[in-house]
């Protein structure tokens, strides 16, 4: 299945010189997914509403501040006659939601997440919530501020946060856009002199205040369908994941990255790796990276591998100018999910010492044993796709 059929000429643009106010404006009257950029008409880029929330630029600066190359990653470009599971490897790979669709090097519109998973869904009943979901959730408490939310959100690189009271019971969840929803609407009620000294308010008003509640859930045994059509009712990126006897206790997290990750699955000779920012990549390339987390599945013959996912996230911090890099490898294995997580200067250094890390934690894994047929199992069930 290519994307001609589910890509769409509908989207919203702006232009380079457009004032950041409006474009925050824009995500909060109408919570697109994405925001076309154009220089003079022709395609510069793509605004997220998660860019917004992580940049520090003021409102009368102009769009061209967040499309900089040093600034946000930029879009892929996918073809009209993309596949569909590549087209969704190039949304999970630049973390976004929407991306520009271009027929004879023009730019046509875009295809979305959601376009996507409406277009496969009748045959998500092959996969249950247990396949895909991410478990070990980043959580918060109530009392936690939203500046400690938005940090979590940018360390992570995630969308959406549990919160749990002082029982440690699942109480409400907090996302981007709330936290984006909040910020914009207070910024409209005070003066641009106010706003000198606000900014540490906001950031220590508590999570209570702002997030949702009750929470709609899931559970593992729970079809990836049901779980999508929920997700794409309820206009949620994101359910929790919960068992199927008590909604108060947070298991993980089901994202529609999530389903979309699990339809890149292949069943070609090397391992199925999602690099999250791969533009960040300097001295080390996409092979290389593959090559080395493949060594390290190699050594341990009783771990089956079905899928492995690396994130990069840059922090402001340089040395000589290489910016400060974290690299999270996470595994999703036959047993249960490992991961490793470092910090070096460069993507390079960052992934060698994430490498070292996950190596470490895969020789504690305790208890792995060989279940060859469940990543054959679980591959049949998405060539069904």
């Amino acid at each position: 299945m290519n994307i001609a059929d589910i890509a769409t000429t509908e989207f919203i643009e702006v232009d380079v010189g457009t004032r950041m106010g409006k474009v925050r404006s824009m995500f909060e009257n109408g919570n697109p997914k994405g925001i076309i950029v154009t220089n003079d008409g022709e395609y510069e880029g793509v605004i997220s509403e998660r860019e917004i929330l992580q940049s520090h630029v003021e409102d009368d600066a102009k769009v061209a501040a967040l499309t900089k190359p040093s600034r946000s990653t930029p879009s892929p470009k996918v073809d009209r006659q993309e596949d569909v599971r590549e087209t969704a490897r190039v949304l999970v790979e630049s973390n976004a939601k929407v991306a520009p669709v271009f027929e004879n090097g023009e730019l046509w519109g875009v295809i979305t997440d959601d376009a996507i998973l409406e277009a496969v869904l009748d045959n998500l009943d092959a996969l249950t919530v247990a396949d895909i979901y991410t478990d070990d959730p980043v959580t918060l408490t109530e009392d936690d501020g939203i500046g400690k939310a938005i940090n979590l959100l940018r360390e992570h690189g995630i969308s959406r946060l549990p919160i749990l009271n002082e029982n440690g019971y699942l109480s409400g969840v907090v996302t981007t856009h709330d936290i984006a929803d909040f910020v914009i609407r207070e910024n409209h009620t005070t003066t641009t002199g106010d706003r000198v000294g606000d900014t540490q308010r906001l950031l220590d008003v508590p999570v209570y205040d702002i997030m949702t509640s009750p929470v709609e859930t899931t559970t593992l045994d729970a079809t990836a369908k049901e779980a999508v059509e929920t997700m794409l009712e309820k206009d949620y990126a994101g359910l929790m994941v919960t068992p199927k006897d008590d909604d108060r206790v947070v298991n993980g997290v089901i994202t529609k990255t999530d389903v979309l990750r699990a339809l890149t699955f292949t069943e070609e000779e090397h391992m199925d790796v999602q690099i999250t920012n791969i533009s960040m990549l300097d001295t080390i390339t996409r092979e290389s990276i593959v090559q080395s987390i493949e060594d390290v599945a190699d050594k341990y013959a009783d771990m089956q591998v079905m899928h492995a996912h690396v994130r990069f996230h840059e922090h402001n911090e340089k040395l000589r100018g290489t910016p400060l890099v974290q690299c999270q490898i996470r595994l999703r294995t036959n047993k249960d999910q490992v991961a490793g997580t470092g910090e070096g200067y460069g993507a390079e250094n960052s992934f060698r010492v994430a490498l070292d890390k996950l190596e470490r934690n895969v020789l504690e894994l305790k208890g792995v044993t060989s279940d060859e047929e469940y990543r054959g199992q679980l591959l049949r069930k998405l060539n069904q796709i």
